[in-house]
């Protein structure tokens, strides 16, 4: 399905016959990706004394399981600032809209001391003067192994406060990465790309300019196949009334 979308005074054509997923999959086992210390999802039938809702084991005719997961542990996720506040916001009431036109970047994270970092320049040469409204980050090496990584007590790569800043007053709402966080692993509470690309000055009084529209997504993963460049991103999430939601961004070609 071929369609011609006319957006903010420009016309492109999508076709919707060739989504590029880029979300990890959920599973119970060893493969899924974890972050933040915690054990993998658990997926199992529920039990009532003898009966067991899974129908391969013959007490039951259909299949009944519980889920147990952290969403921003287990896999790809969007948040809203209600992350970081005192106060409740939920991601199923912030995040109203769903499509945006939006921008894939690589970029291979510069080393900063012991860390790996995403610096202002990087963001703003990858850009290329393009304005959008989501920024999509593919960290450079990319293996596959990505999908499956544990990322507790390794550091992993983060953004720069700066480039979150920047981010921001470009004018760009959504940000997806394929990291666990946008900020460092032990910042001991800082969040400083999280505070600046929300704009949050205060979590505990929230300031009246602060972002309650923009999401950040984690822990997505793009093949290297898919190049870079300009995309119509799908932003889908479950609607959970919480800080976060496990999502599935889905990219289409322009």
């Amino acid at each position: 399905m071929i369609a011609t979308i006319q957006h903010n005074n420009q016309n492109f054509e999508v076709d919707f016959s060739k989504p590029i997923d880029i979300s990890i999959t959920l599973t119970n086992t060893d493969e899924n990706p974890i972050a933040w210390y915690i054990e993998k999802p658990v997926i199992e039938p529920v039990r009532f004394g003898h009966w067991v809702g899974k129908v391969s084991e013959g007490s039951s005719s259909t299949n009944f399981n519980n889920i147990f997961f952290n969403p921003h542990g287990h896999g790809t996720h969007t948040e809203c600032l209600g992350h970081i506040t005192k106060e409740f916001y939920s991601i199923n009431r912030h995040l109203k809209t769903f499509f945006f036109t939006a921008e894939l970047i690589s970029v291979e994270p510069e080393l900063r001391g012991e860390d790996r970092v995403i610096t202002k320049n990087q963001i703003e040469k990858a850009l290329e003067g393009k304005f959008t409204e989501a920024i999509v980050i593919r960290t450079l090496p990319n293996p596959e192994e990505k999908l499956s990584r544990k990322y507790s007590d390794t550091n992993p790569p983060y953004l720069d406060e700066k480039a979150a800043v920047f981010i921001r007053e470009r004018g760009i709402k959504h940000l997806l990465i394929d990291l666990p966080s946008v900020d460092k692993e032990r910042d001991q509470g800082k969040l400083l790309a999280h505070k600046a690309f929300w704009n949050v000055k205060n979590t505990h009084d929230l300031n009246d300019d602060a972002r309650f529209d923009a999401t950040i997504t984690e822990l997505i993963f793009v093949p290297d196949h898919v190049e870079d460049g300009s995309y119509l991103l799908n932003l889908q999430i479950a609607s959970f009334e919480n800080d976060a939601s496990p999502s599935k961004p889905v990219l289409f070609k322009i």
